[in-house]
């Protein structure tokens, strides 16, 4: 339909920031990092797993379960680890303030944030473990904040996460 009443193809537009989660030659699947809503693209842009594209994303008529990315206004790769190097002392002085299993998110100077979680000392090679095994969750977090990097840092008892630029 054409007429005023009739659907008009930019309302299914979907502008936002997206997260790719998974990418092969010929199709990639993006996750809506504010909404969870998830896409699979029925051809891959040029994108990578882990990447984030700002951008509109439109169904592929006419059944409209697959979609096209039709515009990218940005686009940056994002990357986790596992860093070798003890949290801060902010973040060691953070984690004693708090009972085992607390939680404290602050904003880091400039962009970002870091969250440090504390743990029972005898679990913390697996807080870690988990905590880098739910690695869209990060990415996603990363991508909601403007960041590039995630680094997940520990020593006994103490986790923190950091998303950096």
């Amino acid at each position: 339909m054409t007429d005023a009443d009739g659907p008009n193809a930019d309302d299914d537009q979907i502008e936002g920031t997206f997260l790719v989660t998974a990418a092969e030659s010929d199709s990639a699947v993006l996750k809506n990092v504010e909404s969870g809503q998830v896409h699979t693209l029925s051809s891959n842009p040029g994108v990578e797993r882990a990447d984030v594209v700002e951008g509109v994303v439109a169904p592929d008529p006419p059944l409209n379960v697959s979609y096209q990315l039709i515009e990218t206004s940005a686009r940056r790769s994002l990357a986790v680890e596992k860093s070798d190097e003890p949290p801060t002392a902010h973040s060691q002085e953070l984690a004693a303030a708090q009972d085992i299993g607390g939680l404290t998110r602050e904003e880091r100077a400039g962009t970002g944030e870091i969250h440090v979680i504390t743990v029972p000392e005898g679990d913390t090679e697996t807080a870690v473990d988990d905590v880098l095994d739910d690695e869209e969750q990060l990415l996603s977090r990363a991508a909601r904040l403007g960041v590039n990097r995630v680094e997940v840092r520990s020593s006994p008892g103490v986790l923190s996460v950091r998303y950096m630029p």
